[in-house]
């Protein structure tokens, strides 16, 4: 499988990064490029020698299995457009991870044939190979879907949705890793005020949720099951769950999920 990325910042040097990192991946079969990264690439190529690099965009669509196309949403276009003419749409697939280009544009950006295109929306975790990743498609068959999620499930978690849920899991996945920063910032600030050093109490905060996500995904229990565990009655837990949710905790995070889908146009 020979994969070319068209961006080479945060996204598309994250995902070069995360498959030259996985053992089963030669990282050989990566080509990277981007026409004003200069900086970027050096540091790639300095970093995983037998990927290739390049300034022209061509060349991650000439000789490629899957073209992944990393560049902000609004350049998609003005990107893809030019190389349109040289990506042999019935062989190849298109990926796009920009966030909000639906699949009926990226389509479109195949002339008359009839492509396999994705949206796939990964977060900033897959630097680190632990991405929550959601792909859709159009166009593509059973085998096209599955090379597609065997490359992203190198970078961490995958889940196969329909387009009209993109949106909502983005608010889950994607904004939500800035609300789960936003506790662990708020949960250590408490830490601090009830006298625990400020590292301190990030670590703590940060080993206790880490706890608490295996928990769930290890019994697959709901949350409150664990939560009654943990909530005595008269104890100090169920007082602190109750004057959070008197200050507002659950409604806040739910609205605040609500405002990151963007509205529907008319």
């Amino acid at each position: 499988m020979k994969i070319g990325i068209i961006g080479a910042g945060n996204m598309g040097g994250a995902i070069a990064r995360g498959l030259a990192a996985d053992p089963t991946f030669n990282t050989a079969d990566i080509t990277v490029c981007a026409p004003n990264r200069h900086q970027e690439l050096d540091a790639l190529k300095a970093e995983f020698p037998e990927m290739t690099v390049s300034t022209d965009n061509k060349d991650a669509v000439l000789h490629t299995d899957m073209i992944i196309v990393a560049v902000k949403p609004w350049l998609v276009y003005d990107v893809m457009d030019p190389l349109s003419s040289y990506i042999q749409w019935k062989k190849q697939i298109l990926v796009s991870v920009a966030a909000g280009v639906p699949l009926e544009e990226l389509e479109d950006l195949s002339l008359c044939t009839p492509p396999a295109v994705f949206r796939v929306m990964p977060n900033t975790a897959i630097s680190l190979r632990k991405s929550m990743t959601f792909i859709c498609s159009r166009g593509a068959n059973e085998e096209q879907i599955g090379m597609v999620n065997d490359i992203f499930k190198r970078l961490g978690t995958t889940m196969l949705i329909e387009e009209k849920q993109m949106d909502a899991c983005m608010a889950l996945a994607s904004c939500g890793i800035a609300y789960a920063m936003r506790y662990v910032r708020a949960a250590s600030e408490g830490g601090v005020e009830l006298g625990i050093k400020a590292d301190e109490a990030k670590q703590i905060v940060l080993r206790t949720l880490e706890g608490a996500a295996e928990l769930l995904l290890h019994t697959g229990n709901h949350p409150e099951v664990e939560i009654d565990k943990v909530t005595t009655p008269g104890g100090i837990t169920i007082k602190g769950l109750n004057a959070m949710e008197r200050n507002g905790f659950s409604t806040s995070v739910i609205e605040g999920l609500k405002a990151s889908v963007p509205e529907k146009k008319k």
